[in-house]
């Protein structure tokens, strides 16, 4: 079993969930008192949230390098981290670093493909939705990536910050997500994936018109598909 660096702390509510799913999927492949071999760095997110808002994306890079490189020297094979936007910087932390880091927009590209999705929407952080860094990655696939309008980006990026990455999930918020995720699907889309690692503690497949893709989930399982495949 090879061991897992995990980069956690953005927020610290989904790095949780990535603890969970990633042992509960080790339970399942080998049963018995199995769990997963993993290291987690838990970064401070007040620190890497003021980068974000003030575009030092740089200084967030190196913050997040140094994780990595602490999560190597510590023992970890490669490393997972346990966020779509903070993916920005995955070259400034691949730099840092001798293993490789599993990019959680390649996870989702496969599992898009294996559903034969040729147009899907895209939720997540204003700066996952608007820049290129995740959006082209997905593309690269030749899949069509779509985004809601900009009043309804807005409001999703608000209720990340100010209510998912504190742990408060309203039944107001899901029905607002329910309604984007609505409008999403008259602009063609076929599927719709959940781009932030907090969206699945609110949005579960029940509550989308159109097939969901949770980030988070499907990066925990490919974790440990990487893991396992000695």
């Amino acid at each position: 079993m090879k061991r897992i660096g995990l980069i956690g702390g953005m927020s610290w509510e989904s790095s949780s969930e990535y603890y969970r799913l990633i042992n509960k999927k080790v339970k399942e492949q080998l049963g018995g008192l199995h769990s997963a071999e993993c290291i987690l760095y838990s970064v401070d997110f007040e620190e890497i949230e003021h980068y974000q808002q003030s575009g030092e994306w740089e200084k967030a890079g190196k913050r997040l390098g140094e994780a990595a490189s602490s999560l190597e020297k510590a023992g970890a094979d490669f490393i997972v981290i346990c966020t779509n936007t903070m993916h920005k910087v995955i070259e400034a932390i691949q730099e840092k670093i001798t293993i490789p880091v599993l990019h959680i927009a390649d996870a989702t590209a496969q599992e898009l493909k294996k559903a034969d999705i040729k147009t899907v929407g895209l939720l997540g952080t204003n700066y996952t939705m608007e820049q290129d860094f995740y959006k082209s990655r997905i593309e690269q696939n030749g899949i069509k990536v779509i985004v809601p309008t900009e009043d309804k980006r807005s409001k999703i990026n608000e209720i990340v910050f100010d209510e998912l990455c504190l742990g408060k999930v309203t039944d107001t918020s899901r029905t607002y997500f329910k309604e984007t995720i609505e409008q999403l699907k008259t602009m063609d889309a076929e599927g719709v994936i959940l781009g932030c690692t907090e969206i699945g503690l609110l949005i579960k497949p029940e509550d989308s018109i159109l097939a969901v893709f949770d980030t988070t989930s499907i990066h925990a399982n490919e974790a440990v598909n990487w893991s396992l495949n000695e």
